[in-house]
């Protein structure tokens, strides 16, 4: 968070917000504005490896974690297939596949796809953080007791907790009002139903949370 807001502190410093051209990056402007040439393609060089660790890490985690869901009985049994070396093959597999759909999107939406995934991400985010903190102040309110007893207590409860949730919600009120971000408040919903359907037709109504 330091670096990020650090960084566009030093931008608009250089450059006022409303003169920045939004068809180049404000990195590559600050560097030509101060000589360097090469700005572009040394910006294009760290995004592009950055684009790329981040996602190796990403294919790494979500086949890790179908295979740890097919394990459970949360995936489809094929999942759980290893190589020699212990790589879960297939969720490997499908975790490709998932990819491939984004590159095919990004050929045939170029200009919306990228402000989509990441506005249902967005969501997504908001939607496991604020159950997350709804969780917590149930938990304080129905066990009193166990909250006594933890070594890290939530600062300024139940005040921050509300703030949270306060600023959660401003956030889905401006995906709301812009509308290039405004589908995925409707794509989002439809997601979480599809999951629970898939969810009640492969899981036993006696193992159902």
């Amino acid at each position: 968070m330091l670096f990020y807001i650090g960084a566009l502190l030093v931008i608009m410093s250089i450059y006022p917000w409303n003169v920045i051209n939004p068809n180049e990056s404000p990195f590559v402007q600050v560097f030509a504005a101060v000589g360097i040439i090469a700005a572009a393609s040394i910006i294009n060089f760290v995004v592009l490896t950055s684009a790329a660790a981040a996602s190796n890490s990403a294919v790494f985690s979500t086949s890790r974690m179908i295979y740890s869901l097919a394990k459970e009985h949360n995936a489809h049994g094929a999942m759980t297939k290893l190589t020699s070396s212990k790589v879960p093959s297939n969720a490997l597999f499908f975790s490709a596949v998932v990819i491939l759909i984004g590159i095919m999107l990004n050929y045939i939406m170029p200009e919306q796809v990228f402000t989509l995934i990441t506005s249902i991400s967005t969501i997504c985010f908001i939607f496991i953080w604020g159950i997350t903190v709804i969780c917590h102040l149930k938990y304080r309110k129905t066990r009193p007791d166990l909250a006594k007893i933890n070594k890290f207590k939530m600062p300024l409860y139940p005040f921050s907790n509300y703030v949270v949730l306060g600023f959660l919600t401003f956030i889905l009120i401006v995906l709301a009002l812009a509308q290039d971000t405004r589908v995925a408040l409707f794509v989002t919903p439809v997601w979480f139903i599809m999951l629970i359907a898939i969810y009640k037709l492969r899981k036993p109504k006696s193992q159902q949370v």
